[in-house]
């Protein structure tokens, strides 16, 4: 049946699940989407606000006075360990949020973590406006990070589970293009902000209390995962919930049953999933935890969207300049997963790998090339070589956006079976954000030690990630959470550890 949401059952034929596109699921998935929202502005505004003098005059005044005057190396002007830190802090929190989330998710359920998370996040915003030291500073960067981590954990496998597989890929797509929603309205509120003197700052920190308040309302008013309310027993909520997203009068009786029949597996097989997920049998889904992340951060995305407006500064543009960069640079990100939300349930998902790994590359050698021809000792590099290298950087994040940024979030969320779902997801948003925290910290003082060669570093690696993502990553456009076994059993790699199965459990022969 042509364009139907599909799923191999028992006897191997296929059975259609009912519904489709319906106002419940868009607005349901909408507003578990909307907790991207934290993590896009955090970042957003944490490069920014780095950059403000009051900032820098209250908590940092050593550096300021540092930047006040000529430095023989441009490359190191910004390098501070104590600044990176007020950045790399929050995602070391994160790392333990998420590890913490991921071991209370399946007896709370998903709706509750969001909630918990959206909550922390909103405590960390008013901690952070009212900082007085650096101390406070970073008691306000532990909740946030708390908050990201719970959100990070549940949100894309809450999308992942309530999502018509027809439109999976689209729906959890949402979530980047929140983050990206997010990183764009923290550069516009920093433009705006840098020009109050004395407590801009703290109007940019105290804001992101508007995206937790979004999280928290959005949490508040969607129910739980049909699949998550069966791991607990509770399936006539279960079965209701599935119903309200579905849309009434839509038969749900197939997709429930393999939803009962999922859940049956996970409890026949019952063991605890970070242990269950290092078993031969699970290696993909354990190998995709680890390299998603792992290549997430190589692509060197994370350190332009932290640092954005240092780079533009250090390259020779004045600082109302590079934070406007910055803000170019948000809207460049959403036009980027607003076309990876179009394109990957119709194109798939191995076509957005190439092409964005493609121009990335570009990019990046290309900013290397110009940025090591052009910024010497004690010199701004010529204007336009500096636009040159400003519009570099923006082909760089909508490509990365059409890509990884999407891709990231979308496969990690629907790939996991069922028992191992919550260990997966959660080792993966936890390895992201603590590779987050090592290059938050460690990127300044990179650049300032490889120079241009940092780019050319990050160049290298998207040639190895483009390649696994073409020979390991199978395809899994419209492809059913409760069949997604049946890939990898047929991949031609992954075959050797996954074993095809007829249902749930039970070996084919």
């Amino acid at each position: 049946m042509p364009g139907g949401a599909f799923l191999l059952n028992s006897g191997g034929g296929m059975a259609d699940y009912g519904g489709g596109l319906t106002v419940p699921v868009v607005v349901t998935c909408l507003m578990a989407a909307s907790g991207g929202l934290i993590f896009g502005y955090d970042i957003g505004i944490s490069g920014g606000v780095s950059e403000m003098e009051s900032f820098l005059e209250k908590f940092f005044p050593g550096l300021l006075k540092r930047t006040a005057h000529a430095n023989k190396d441009v490359y190191c002007t910004y390098n501070n360990q104590a600044l990176t830190a007020f950045t790399s802090s929050l995602y070391a929190f994160g790392m333990v949020g998420t590890l913490l989330a991921s071991r209370v998710t399946r007896r709370l359920g998903r709706q509750v973590i969001m909630l918990v998370g959206g909550s922390l996040f909103l405590a960390g915003a008013l901690v952070n406006a009212a900082a007085a030291n650096v101390a406070m500073l970073i008691v306000g960067r532990m909740l946030l990070g708390l908050g990201l981590g719970f959100s990070g954990q549940a949100t894309p496998v809450y999308l992942a589970e309530v999502a018509p597989p027809r439109w999976r890929g689209g729906f959890i797509s949402a979530f980047p293009l929140f983050i990206s929603v997010g990183y764009l309205v923290a550069n516009l509120i920093n433009y705006g902000t840098s020009r109050i003197p004395g407590w801009g700052w703290r109007l940019s920190l105290g804001l992101a209390a508007v995206p937790a308040a979004v999280m928290v309302a959005g949490a508040a008013f969607i129910p739980d995962t049909p699949s998550s309310l069966v791991l607990r027993g509770r399936h006539d909520d279960a079965r209701a919930a599935l119903q309200r997203v579905r849309g009434k009068g839509v038969d749900i009786g197939a997709e429930f049953a393999d939803i009962l029949a999922a859940a049956e597996h996970a409890r026949r097989n019952e063991e605890g999933a970070f242990r269950r997920i290092l078993r031969r049998e699970y290696r993909p889904y354990l190998v995709m935890a680890v390299a998603f992340p792992v290549f997430l951060n190589l692509t060197g995305v994370a350190v332009t969207a932290f640092f954005s407006p240092i780079l533009f500064r250090t390259v020779g543009f004045e600082s109302d300049a590079a934070l406007m960069g910055a803000v170019i640079l948000g809207v460049m990100n959403i036009g980027g997963i607003l076309a990876s939300g179009f394109a990957m349930d119709r194109y798939g998902r191995k076509l957005l790998f190439m092409i964005g790994g493609a121009l990335m590359f570009t990019c990046q050698v290309t900013m290397a090339s110009i940025i090591g021809s052009h910024l010497g000792n004690g010199s701004k590099m010529p204007k336009g070589y500096a636009v040159a290298v400003l519009i570099a950087t923006f082909v760089f994040s909508a490509s990365f956006s059409w890509s990884w940024g999407a891709l990231y979030w979308t496969i990690p969320g629907e790939i996991y079976p069922v028992e191992v779902r919550s260990a997966g997801q959660g080792a993966a948003v936890a390895l992201n954000l603590g590779l987050n925290f090592l290059q938050a910290q460690l990127f300044l003082a990179m650049l300032c030690c490889f120079k241009y060669g940092a780019f050319l570093f990050y160049a290298s690696w998207l040639v190895v990630m483009t390649a696994f993502a073409v020979a390991f990553v199978p395809e899994t456009k419209g492809v059913p959470l409760e069949s997604m076994g049946h890939v990898f059993a047929r991949h031609w790699y992954w075959g050797r550890f996954v074993k095809e199965q007829n249902k749930f459990g039970d070996e084919s022969t």
